[in-house]
C-alpha cells in the first residue's frame, strides 16, 4: 500500500495528520536531516571564523550562500541523502557527503575535509535534536498551551459570578464559583509553563568521547572548550561540560517530566468538565449533521474531553519512558538512545491532539444555569458550615454537634428546615437575621 492518511500505521500520520502537521518540520525524518545539515554548515562557518589556518582563504561573503543550503533545503535534497545512506549505512555520514557535494559547486574543494572535522555523529545529533525540539516548543507547543490557558481564563471570567455546588469526595460541599474552578486550572498550567521555560535545552559537543581529542591533537593551541561553548550557545542551546560520546539527557528528561505534569493538569480538567456535563451543568453546542451514537439518536457525548484524555495518556506513557530511558547508557555510549530519540515527536504530537480536542470541547460548552441552581436549592445542608462557624464566634455551646444532629437525619434539608433550626436557637435576633441571610447561592467566600 502507498503511504497516505488511510494507510498510515500511526494515527499521528493518519487520522490526526491535519492537527499535527505543524510538527513535521521538526520531528519528521526530513526535519531531522535538515537540522543535521544546519549544524554541519554552522560548524564549518564557525571554524572559518576562528579562523583555523587552513580556512583563512574562505571568504565571509560565502556564508550567506552556505546557509542557503539548509534554508532552502528541499525534499529532493533529503532524498539525495537517503539514497546515499543506502550505500554508507550511516545517516550522518550521508549528510556529510551531501554538504561536500553542495560545496563542490562553490569552488572551495580544498576545504571540503573541514566538513564534520573532528566530530562524531552525536556532536551533530545531540545539537540538531535539542535545537529542533526547542524550535518546535517555541513555534507550536507553547503557543497551543497558551491558547488553552487563555480560553480557560476567558471562561473563568465569563462564569466568575456563577454560584456552584462544590463536591468533595463526590459529596455536596461548601459552594464555590464556577469561574474560580476554571481559574484553578489556568493558574496550575501557568506555573508549570514558567517552570518549563527554565529548563535548558542541553547539547553535547565534544568529539568522540567528549574530550575534543581529535580537535586538540590537530590544533592544540585552540581553546576548543571555549569554541564548543560559544558554538552551542550561538544556537540557543546550553553545552553540557562533561559528557561521554552522547548527551546525558538529564535536562531532556526534566522537560519530559514537565510536559507530563502539564498533561496531568489537562487530564484533570478533562475529567472535571466531563463530570459537569454528565451532571447537566453544561450542555454542548450541537453541530448540524453530527451523530452522537449510532443507536441512540438523543446522544450528545462529551467526546472531545474523552479524546483529550486518551491522547494525554498516550503522550504521558511515552514521556515517562523517555525520561526514564534516555539518561541511562552503557559506559561511554550505546545505540539505544538513537532509535528512541526518533520517537521524540510522537508524544508531542499526542499532546497537541489532546490540547486541540480540549479546546474544541471548551468551545462547545453552554452553561445550564437551571441545573446548577437546582442542585444548590436541593442542598441547603451545605450552609451548616457557615452557621456553626458564626455560632462558634458567638460562644454558642457545641454548635458543630448541633448542626451535625440536624443535617445527618434521614430527611431532606430545605431552606425551611434551616430557618426553623435558626429560630430554635437561643441567640439574639440580630444573629438570627445574619444566619437567615446565608444560602447556598451566596455562601461563596472570596476570590482575591
Amino acid at each position: 500500500m502507498e503511504l497516505n492518511q488511510l494507510s498510515a500505521i500511526s494515527p499521528v500520520d493518519g487520522r490526526y495528520r491535519k492537527q499535527v502537521e505543524s510538527l513535521a518540520p521538526y520531528f519528521s525524518e526530513f526535519g531531522l536531516i535538515k537540522y543535521r545539515v544546519l549544524i554541519e554548515i554552522e560548524y564549518f562557518i564557525a571554524l572559518c571564523e576562528i579562523p583555523l589556518p587552513q580556512l583563512e582563504g574562505v571568504s565571509k561573503d560565502l556564508f550567506g550562500a552556505l546557509r542557503d543550503i539548509y534554508r532552502n533545503f528541499s525534499e529532493e535534497d533529503a532524498l539525495w541523502i537517503k539514497e546515499t545512506e543506502k550505500v554508507t549505512n550511516h545517516d550522518v555520514k550521508a549528510v556529510e557527503y551531501f554538504i561536500k557535494h553542495k560545496l563542490s559547486n562553490f569552488g572551495i574543494e580544498q576545504y571540503l575535509e573541514f566538513i564534520h572535522f573532528g566530530l562524531t555523529s552525536q556532536d551533530v545529533n545531540n545539537t540538531a535534536i535539542p535545537l529542533s525540539l526547542k524550535d518546535a516548543m517555541d513555534a507550536v507547543v507553547l503557543p497551543k498551551l497558551q491558547e488553552v490557558i487563555e480560553k480557560i481564563k476567558a471562561l473563568g471570567e465569563e462564569w466568575k459570578d456563577v454560584a456552584l455546588l462544590a463536591h468533595t469526595h463526590g459529596q455536596p460541599a461548601s459552594p464555590t464559583r464556577l469561574g474560580k474552578e476554571f481559574w484553578v486550572f489556568a493558574e496550575r498550567l501557568e506555573r508549570q509553563m514558567d517552570l518549563l521555560k527554565t529548563i535548558p535545552y542541553s547539547a553535547k559537543f565534544g568529539g568522540a568521547t567528549g574530550n575534543f581529542n581529535a580537535h586538540n591533537v590537530a590544533y592544540p593551541e585552540t581553546s576548543w572548550i571555549d569554541f564548543g561553548n560559544n558554538f552551542v550557545g550561538s544556537l540557543g542551546l546550553s553545552r553540557s561540560k562533561y559528557t561521554t560520546q552522547i548527551e546525558h539527557y538529564d535536562n531532556l528528561a526534566a522537560l519530559m517530566d514537565n510536559l507530563k505534569r502539564l498533561n496531568n493538569i489537562v487530564l484533570d480538567l478533562d475529567r472535571d468538565v466531563w463530570t459537569y456535563v454528565s451532571m447537566g451543568y453544561f450542555k454542548q453546542k450541537i453541530k448540524a449533521g453530527e451523530v452522537g451514537s449510532s443507536a441512540m439518536p438523543h446522544k450528545v457525548n462529551p467526546i472531545d474531553f474523552e479524546n483529550s484524555e486518551g491522547n494525554v495518556g498516550i503522550a504521558n506513557a511515552l514521556y515517562e519512558f523517555l525520561a526514564a530511558k534516555l539518561p541511562v547508557s552503557r559506559l561511554q555510549r550505546d545505540l539505544t538512545d538513537s532509535t528512541v530519540l526518533r520517537n521524540l515527536g510522537v508524544p508531542v504530537a499526542h499532546q497537541i491532539i489532546a490540547l486541540t480536542a480540549l479546546l474544541r470541547g471548551l468551545n462547545k460548552l453552554e452553561l445550564n444555569q437551571d441545573a446548577i441552581n437546582t442542585d444548590l436549592e436541593d442542598n441547603w445542608a451545605v450552609v451548616a458550615e457557615a452557621i456553626q462557624t458564626i455560632l462558634r464566634r458567638e460562644g454558642y455551646p457545641q454548635p458543630y454537634e448541633a448542626l451535625k444532629a440536624l443535617t445527618r437525619k434521614n430527611e431532606k434539608i430545605t431552606s425551611k428546615t434551616i430557618a426553623n433550626f435558626i429560630d430554635s436557637l437561643e441567640i439574639s435576633d440580630k444573629v438570627k437575621y445574619e444566619l437567615k441571610r446565608i444560602s447556598p447561592f451566596n455562601y461563596l467566600g472570596i476570590l482575591e
